[in-house]
């Protein structure tokens, strides 16, 4: 396996694999003030998150079953960015909806700029002909309420491309995330 480039990243977004597709790193916004960079980068390609978040909250007092997810968890916030509570998470969704070819593996990883606030980014793989948009979450390890942006760069995906197709993809297996749009709760 390799890790692949700008080049390749940039011929795989033409095939459809990234959409919408930032061909460049973006570092501002659109009336030209500075936001969290996204877009291809050397080895990778650098998301946002959407408007769309749901916040961990505790006021039902449920237990976290990954098996048997009970919703009132989470409370839905839309808006340009999402306050995380203390020693808490939040999920969103990336902008950007993935198509991942046979013979990647793509790595979800966290920004430095978050990561040096104690905004941790879960590492998620995205697996070989895995399609969709990318659930994120987001970790406040701190003691004090932490703020994430919409439509600004949240993590990097890096992508390894092997020298052959897997035996078994994603969609094979009819994996349980396959097409997801929006946020995406545990299924079991």
């Amino acid at each position: 396996m390799s890790i692949k480039s700008d080049r390749w990243i940039r011929r795989m977004a033409e095939q459809g694999m990234i959409e919408p597709f930032a061909p460049e790193l973006v570092r501002q916004g659109e009336n030209g003030d500075r936001i969290i960079s996204y877009g291809t980068s050397s080895y990778g390609y650098d998301v946002r998150c959407a408007d769309e978040f749901k916040v961990f909250t505790n006021i039902h007092s449920a237990t976290v079953d990954p098996k048997n997810f009970d919703e009132r968890s989470f409370v839905d916030i839309r808006g340009d960015y999402c306050i995380i509570p203390p020693n808490s998470f939040a999920l969103a969704r990336t902008v950007e909806y993935f198509r991942i070819p046979r013979s990647v593996l793509t790595i979800c990883l966290g920004k430095s700029t978050y990561a040096r606030c104690g905004i941790i980014v879960n590492v998620t793989p995205l697996e070989p002909e895995w399609e969709g948009h990318v659930t994120l979450e987001f970790s406040n390890t701190t003691t004090l309420p932490a703020k994430i942006y919409a439509n600004e760069g949240v993590a990097q995906m890096l992508f390894l491309e092997s020298d052959e197709v897997c035996e078994t993809s994603y969609r094979d297996r009819g994996g349980k995330y396959m097409g997801q749009r929006g946020v995406t709760l545990p299924r079991a």
